[in-house]
């Protein structure tokens, strides 16, 4: 059974198992697998065809407790125990919950302080008693009694034993005052130390050109110092630059793969199918940026860019952390939304635009039929998921989703 320590506004630990407001879904993820011998089953559910309408959920069923998890930046946003039963809870090392103590309303009243009145929910019968950061619940049938609770004016128990009997049914982990309006705070320090982040990655073209020739990365960056804060630097990565460039601007890659063949060379325009040379182009991973970077295995300079969405229902989910990209296309004169004020203007794609804005926007005609990418099962390796869609535009290639979400974006050298 796990026992951990709640933090208003800032989650739940226990020393070794730290969920902290804030953290990214994949960086979650991982502290439980490492906790596999405490944390026993862990289920996720999201909305599958329209993942950016609903919160991502990682469900501790047999622990009672909810991670939740904001869609679109993915980071943990609430913290829900609906099941006291099944954990242990101490606040500043007090329990208050446990299975041989039963969080009663006057209990939680002596752990945190009687500074709040509290609030009742008549249509749903409950009592609500909110502090900044933590929220908690008390059906009012929990109390057993059949006389009245509250007094006439409905401000106060009826009798002082009640506070005694309403027992705690959920508590909620937030930031803010407010848990209805409850945002992802920002990731936290700790998690940005030796990591690199990202707030945008754009597509960058040069005057008069149609095809993006670099990235401008806008990186998080903070120093391991403890009174350090986290700094938004500019770094432009492009292609020809060598690992010595992409490293000075990034720092090292969390991994360095090397290819050992070419699954889309079938659909090179080169007449000579085969492989041409003895050297191998490698990949450099940067996981938490969404971002691999393709070197040329001869001379050695970059030579493709992908960005990935990280969209729950895709191969690749919880590789990468979510790219959030933004590039820039001029509004086609041919689009049925295009009009004379719009001529010259342009829509920006972004990890949240859907393909068929893309395709109404973007396109002159119908794209052509897209390349199927069909990632089939292997011995050790599984692909519920399906096939996606490559469209090609320029030199970007988009991996799309049956969904019609934007799994990846491929965008490559146009020389």
């Amino acid at each position: 059974m796990l026992e951990l320590e709640v933090i208003p506004e800032r989650g739940l630990t226990n020393g070794r198992l730290e969920l902290i407001l804030g953290m990214p879904l994949g960086d979650c993820i991982e502290v439980l697998k490492s906790s596999y011998s405490t944390v026993k089953d862990v289920q996720l559910t999201y909305n599958e065809e329209q993942p950016l309408d609903k919160e991502i959920v990682l469900d501790l069923t047999n622990d009672g407790v909810k991670l939740i998890f904001d869609q679109k930046f993915q980071r943990l946003k609430i913290i829900e125990i609906y099941d006291t039963k099944r954990i242990t809870l101490k606040y500043c090392n007090n329990v208050f919950s446990a299975p041989g103590t039963v969080p009663t309303l006057e209990l939680i009243r002596q752990c945190f302080g009687p500074t709040r009145a509290g609030d009742r929910n008549v249509r749903q019968q409950l009592f609500l008693l909110l502090f900044r950061g933590i929220l908690f619940v008390f059906p009012l049938w929990s109390a057993g009694s059949s006389s009245p609770i509250f007094d006439a004016d409905g401000l106060e128990f009826s009798e002082p034993s009640v506070e005694g009997s309403l027992v705690l049914s959920k508590l909620s982990i937030f930031s803010g005052s407010n848990p209805l309006e409850a945002v992802s705070p920002p990731i936290p320090i700790e998690y940005c130390q030796g990591h690199c982040f990202a707030k945008c990655i754009e597509g960058v073209r040069n005057e008069g050109s149609n095809a993006v020739t670099s990235l401008r990365v806008k990186i998080l960056e903070t120093s391991e110092a403890p009174d350090s804060s986290i700094k938004q630097l500019e770094r432009t990565i492009s292609f020809r630059d060598s690992p010595q460039d992409v490293m000075s601007s990034l720092g090292a890659p969390d991994k360095i793969f090397y290819k050992d063949e070419d699954k889309m060379r079938i659909h090179s325009q080169s007449q000579n199918k085969l492989p041409t040379s003895k050297t191998s182009d490698y990949f450099f991973n940067y996981f938490t940026l969404g971002l691999d970077i393709l070197f040329d295995g001869t001379s050695h300079q970059v030579k493709k860019f992908i960005l990935h969405t990280n969209y729950p229902g895709h191969y690749d989910f919880n590789v990468y952390h979510r790219c959030h990209f933004s590039i820039s296309f001029p509004i086609s004169s041919y689009s049925h939304n295009a009009s004379n004020d719009s001529l010259s203007q342009t829509i920006s794609v972004t990890t949240f635009t859907k393909w068929s804005e893309v395709v109404d926007y973007v396109f002159q005609d119908k794209p052509e039929k897209p390349v199927v990418l069909s990632r089939s099962s292997s011995t050790n390796n599984t692909n519920p998921f399906g096939y996606t869609f490559c469209y090609n535009h320029h030199n970007i290639i988009f991996e799309v989703m049956k969904n019609s979400h934007i799994a990846s974006v491929i965008i490559y050298s146009p020389q």
